[in-house]
């Protein structure tokens, strides 16, 4: 559906006889940018585009099946304490979802919640904003106990800070004594201490699940086996490109958060190395805070990761905002966006461009400063895939030493041990010895040169 640009009386009318199935209605209540003003300075750095950001605010409903009826911008020129829009834009909006009969309103910003709950009563509808919608659809995706509990903590922060809404339960007194509530203690209150239980006890299950994971990082610290991550826009493409460089079965599909719960998978280099490949959820731009606190279980993975792969989904008409956005969330973990030596920056869905645009994207790339080069790949197609693992081994190698040394062919554990904890590179037998190369962790170093007298290879 073409969103429709809701300024006063503009294109308010509607065909004759046309009727609505749907059951949504979307605002997109955009602050106006004025050249050059403040407001053009925005966290990412990146105007974004209204309609592009309304779109995307639309692909959120639907990826909770929600059915839309309308797709709106309402732009404003600043933000009402009461309402976040204007009273003029409060009426049009409620006349507009009578006549749809919508039951629900996404409002595509963050709503404190007062205004949320002024809203639905003059909308006569349920209001969800944005934090709302991604939470949603977080619920719906966590598949595994760690996402669950982390979706349910994010939720529950949410939830609590909107308990002010005038819901008929809310309002009664209970009465009792001892642990169930002293007299004259208010529903409000009893389900805030509830909600305040829970998340005390599910922030103990999620110091759990990270020390779990810090003993599965260790015991992959204990093999030569390196980390690469996978960070991106939601629907960049990481996951096709994680099938596509491990050879699994990872769902994948054309939407926003088609993935949550996070995968690691071995990822075979051009020389046989091996490192683990990790895909993440997908970030988006005003991602909640909430999320980002709750998930930090999971994002470990990037933060202990050797190298980190920036998908973008080159196509997209928003592509340097969502660039930004990313960005800022790297930075929220503590990850410096602009570190060459660990971060490589993949420009994906290049097959949607014909040759000659295909041509002018490498003239682009070519012109980046050496240290921040971008690999153009096509996860469906494979092309540049090549490429980009010789790119990820490069960087990987770049943190380990190449050792040079000769070792006796009857010595079986002694070679045993090489393949297990060296990226064996070379291995010639000559007179009854393996004159081998290898490539080891630095944790490694000082075992195989003390243990088999192996030298440092010189630097061409």
């Amino acid at each position: 559906m073409e969103p429709r640009n809701f300024d006063g009386d503009a294109d308010r009318s509607r065909p004759a006889g046309a009727k609505q199935t749907g059951r949504v209605l979307v605002i997109g209540p955009y602050l106006r940018v004025r050249a050059g003003g403040a407001d053009a300075q925005s966290e990412s750095h990146v105007v974004r585009d209204a309609e592009a950001r309304l779109d995307e605010a639309a692909g959120l409903a639907r990826a909770i099946d929600l059915v839309i009826a309308d797709a709106i911008i309402a732009p404003i020129s600043q933000i009402r304490p009461a309402t976040y829009i204007g009273k003029g834009k409060v009426e049009e909006i409620a006349a507009l979802a009578k006549s749809l009969d919508v039951e629900l309103v996404v409002m595509d910003c963050a709503l404190a919640p007062i205004q949320q709950r002024n809203l639905e009563k003059e909308l006569h509808a349920k209001v969800l904003d944005r934090t709302g919608l991604i939470l949603e659809i977080f619920g719906r995706r966590a598949k595994t106990k760690e996402g669950s509990l982390q979706v349910e903590l994010a939720h529950l922060n949410y939830q609590r800070s909107r308990l002010v809404r005038s819901w008929t339960h809310l309002e009664r007194q209970r009465g009792g004594f001892g642990f169930m509530g002293g007299p004259g203690e208010t529903q409000i209150e009893a389900d805030r201490r509830l909600i305040q239980e829970r998340i005390s006890k599910l922030e103990g299950e999620l110091k759990k699940v990270q020390a779990t994971r810090r003993l599965h990082r260790a015991g992959r610290q204990r093999v030569p086996y390196r980390v690469v991550a996978l960070v991106g826009y939601t629907n960049a493409g990481k996951s096709t490109l994680f099938n596509r460089l491990t050879r699994a079965d990872v769902q994948a599909a054309d939407m926003l958060f088609a993935t949550l719960d996070p995968t690691l998978r071995a990822l075979t280099l051009p020389h046989g190395g091996k490192a683990m490949l990790s895909d993440t959820v997908g970030f988006i731009s005003n991602l909640p805070t909430q999320l980002v606190a709750a998930f930090r279980a999971t994002l470990e993975e990037v933060l202990e990761a050797d190298v980190i792969l920036h998908v973008r989904d080159i196509s997209h008409e928003d592509a340097e905002a969502q660039q930004s956005d990313v960005d800022a969330v790297l930075r929220q973990l503590g990850i410096n966006p602009d570190d060459s030596g660990r971060i490589i920056e993949v420009w994906n869905k290049i097959d949607r461009y014909d040759a000659e645009q295909r041509e002018e994207l490498l003239n682009i790339a070519a012109r980046r400063p050496e240290d921040h080069p971008a690999m153009l790949v096509s996860a469906v197609s494979g092309e540049g895939v090549d490429a980009l693992l010789a790119a990820i081994e490069e960087r990987l190698a770049a943190k380990r030493t190449t050792l040079d040394l000769s070792i006796d062919a009857g010595d079986g554990a002694g070679i045993s041990w090489l393949h297990r904890n060296s990226e064996v590179l070379t291995k010639e037998l000559h007179d009854g010895r393996f004159d081998m190369t290898v490539r080891v962790d630095e944790t490694k170093r000082d075992i195989v040169v003390n243990r088999f007298d192996a030298v440092p290879r010189l630097s061409a």
